[in-house]
């Protein structure tokens, strides 16, 4: 008797997700409360981020179920590189406003690898995060220095800069500059972004003061290179300029994706990081 041939039908597992931006920083949104799929690799987050083999993103917030009662959901944050680092204020708008509907219009609460956060949607259709509280000594955040200052010496191969350096669930290094048009940021990102005194890298901001309540902005991010906008860069770049009384009030970041607003009352007290966030498209990844 010949063999009887069965026909297999192979069964493949998709992924749905919302490409969003928030200030023209490309985030992607995963809702995997269900857990229908193993949180990713680095092999798959560097296909998904790439826009050639799936949607492509700056940083993919992948939701999981919240760890609290309170919490809408918990939420995983990942570079284009594959890199998993701790917070990221744009997506954080993006999940915000992805999960609007669930919230009946209250505060809404997540989990997050920095911590317990929370967003609100503002009556214009902006939406206002709770950043938590900014970092500031050395070992916290972390960087190699003997003591706290408000700023620091960096020393590259052919100049030492002077920035202000600090966490906001992630580790931010500032710099001034006197135009953000023309200021070195392929030349100066990478050497600052993985320079020994940040021993889990750094996402570099190039900060011109414009005035107590305004400034420009670009940000090279870590694991990701140059992006239209920074949550976390813009909160970073303002704080260090409020404890320097260089700023003041709730302050205006001109970016080249759009524009932020960060508000913060000094020590003790939370970074708040109002701005956009608008889906641009939905789809499905095949695994």
């Amino acid at each position: 008797m010949r063999p009887v041939r069965r026909t297999v039908k192979l069964r493949r597992m998709q992924l749905h997700y919302l490409k969003m931006h928030g200030t023209g920083n490309r985030i992607l949104v995963v809702d995997q409360r269900q857990a229908t799929v193993a949180p990713p690799d680095t092999e798959l987050v560097r296909r998904m981020g790439d826009p050639v083999s799936g949607p492509g993103f700056d940083q993919l917030m992948w939701l999981e179920p919240a760890t609290s009662d309170e919490a809408l959901a918990a939420y995983r944050v990942f570079n284009n590189d594959g890199s998993e680092v701790e917070q990221c204020g744009n997506g954080l708008r993006c999940v915000a406003r992805a999960l609007v509907d669930e919230s009946g219009g209250k505060t809404m609460k997540f989990d997050s690898p920095a911590g317990r956060v929370e967003a609100r949607l503002l009556t214009d259709g902006r939406v206002t995060v709770n950043m938590g509280q900014p970092v500031f000594e050395p070992d916290e955040i972390p960087f190699l220095a003997g003591r706290r200052q408000h700023r620091y010496p960096i020393a590259l191969e052919t100049e030492t800069l002077e920035a202000a350096v600090l966490s906001m669930g992630n580790p931010h290094c500032v710099i001034d500059v006197a135009d953000v048009q023309i200021a070195p940021v392929a030349r100066l990102g990478p050497a600052l972004e993985r320079h020994p005194s940040f021993p889990q890298g750094a996402n570099v901001g190039f900060r011109r003061i414009r005035s107590a309540e305004v400034i420009d902005l670009r940000v090279f991010e870590r694991g990701v290179g140059e992006t239209l906008a920074c949550g976390t860069g813009a909160c970073a770049a303002v704080v260090s300029g409020l404890l320097e009384s260089r700023l003041e009030g709730s302050v205006e970041v001109r970016l080249p994706g759009g524009e932020l607003v960060v508000s913060w009352r000094g020590p003790g007290h939370p970074v708040w990081l109002t701005g956009d966030a608008e889906i641009i498209s939905e789809g499905i990844f095949e695994l």
